[in-house]
């Protein structure tokens, strides 16, 4: 009997990033801060998060920025460059490599020149 997954393959999907609202955060960073002392780590083992989001999430509020609230690598309003742009720093890019390869083939020509 032949499989049509190859060996080694994992049938699982992919598991998917957890993304939060700002209005999550700031709802959570104020039951986090309501709460007695001892019922803080029942808050955080309910919704499955780290004291660090909190402790991030707080200071964000409390810097006032609301908008530093949203994931930037994950959120849908990250600006995406343009055809043109990224075609313009492709081409940077490899001026940049085939510069530093010539400078070093130059180099390395004038070593043998002063070897023979």
């Amino acid at each position: 009997m032949t499989s049509t997954n190859p060996v080694g393959s994992d049938p699982a999907p992919r598991p998917k990033r957890r993304s939060f609202s700002p209005e999550y955060k700031l709802r959570i960073v104020a039951e986090y801060d309501a709460a007695p002392k001892n019922e803080k780590g029942a808050v955080l083992r309910r919704e499955r998060l780290y004291h660090s989001h909190v402790k991030e999430w707080r200071a964000a509020r409390d810097a006032g920025a609301l908008e530093k609230l949203v994931d930037q690598r994950t959120s849908p309003a990250r600006p995406k460059k343009s055809a043109a742009e990224a075609g313009n720093e492709k081409l940077r890019c490899q001026v940049e490599r085939l510069e530093k390869e010539l400078a070093w083939n130059k180099a390395t020509l004038e070593v043998m020149g002063q070897a023979s």
